[in-house]
């Protein structure tokens, strides 16, 4: 494939949604930094797609640690000067219902979901607002919908033990509408673009491949909201069938 000059950084990339948000991205011809908190899954991951022609870099990441962020961002910086699309995948979740989750459950994967986002995005943001079409995709859930929750939704993927899941995701939807905001009153980073993306219920680890959707059609929407033209939307929340609520 033709490579377009444009350069990703996809978090939690070394398997499922991650792996294959980049594995999609790359066959676009895009340059994607594969981020991975395992070294030695990251660059057998980044081996595999460069076998089928893919320009990925592995390059570990740790999305709670800080330094380990800035040397991503410093490295992107001494080597490219630039970022295009960051796709903050990386994510954890551990199950219990509302009545059983603990307040050390909830910062931990608030930690990883929320703040490890934020510290990512702060990162980035420099090397974004030079791209001359910068795009940020987080990787939310369908469960996190407000909406739907309070309505009772028929939701996949067992919602009811996903509740520090799901509210660590719901104030990710928060943050993409915040920083949507900010963007538009901010000339230096008009420009940038940042949706929310739901995969579905796909079959990943993190639901012993419990999932009814491919990770193929899981990513789609992703890949979709990371290469959007200059009139798409921004501040949204998306699966591939269109707008969720939030």
């Amino acid at each position: 494939m033709a490579a377009t000059g444009e350069v990703a950084l996809v978090t939690g990339a070394n398997r499922g949604i991650g792996r294959e948000t980049a594995r999609q991205l790359a066959h676009q011809g895009i340059t994607v930094l594969l981020g991975s908190r395992d070294p030695g899954r990251g660059a057998a991951v980044a081996a595999e797609l460069a076998a089928e022609g893919a320009h990925v870099v592995a390059v570990p990441l740790d999305v709670t640690d800080p330094e380990s962020v800035s040397a991503v961002a410093r490295r992107l910086d001494d080597g490219l000067g630039r970022l295009d699309i960051l796709v903050n995948n990386a994510g954890a979740f551990q199950p219990a219902t509302a009545l059983a989750t603990t307040a050390p459950v909830l910062r931990e994967l608030f930690e990883v979901n929320l703040f490890g986002v934020v510290t990512v995005t702060q990162a980035m943001l420099p090397l974004l607002a030079r791209s001359t079409a910068p795009r940020i995709v987080n990787v939310s859930s369908t469960t996190a919908s407000l909406t739907l929750t309070a309505d009772g939704a028929d939701l996949p993927g067992d919602a009811d033990v996903r509740m520090a899941y799901t509210c660590a995701k719901a104030a990710l939807n928060m943050l993409t509408i915040q920083y949507a905001r900010a963007f538009r009153q901010d000339p230096e980073h008009a420009h940038v673009k940042i949706n929310s993306a739901t995969p579905g219920y796909t079959a990943t680890d993190m639901n012993a491949f419990r999932g009814t959707r491919p990770v193929s059609d899981g990513a789609r929407i992703i890949v979709d909201l990371a290469t959007l033209p200059a009139d798409g939307p921004t501040g949204g929340f998306f699966d591939d069938r269109g707008s969720v609520p939030w």
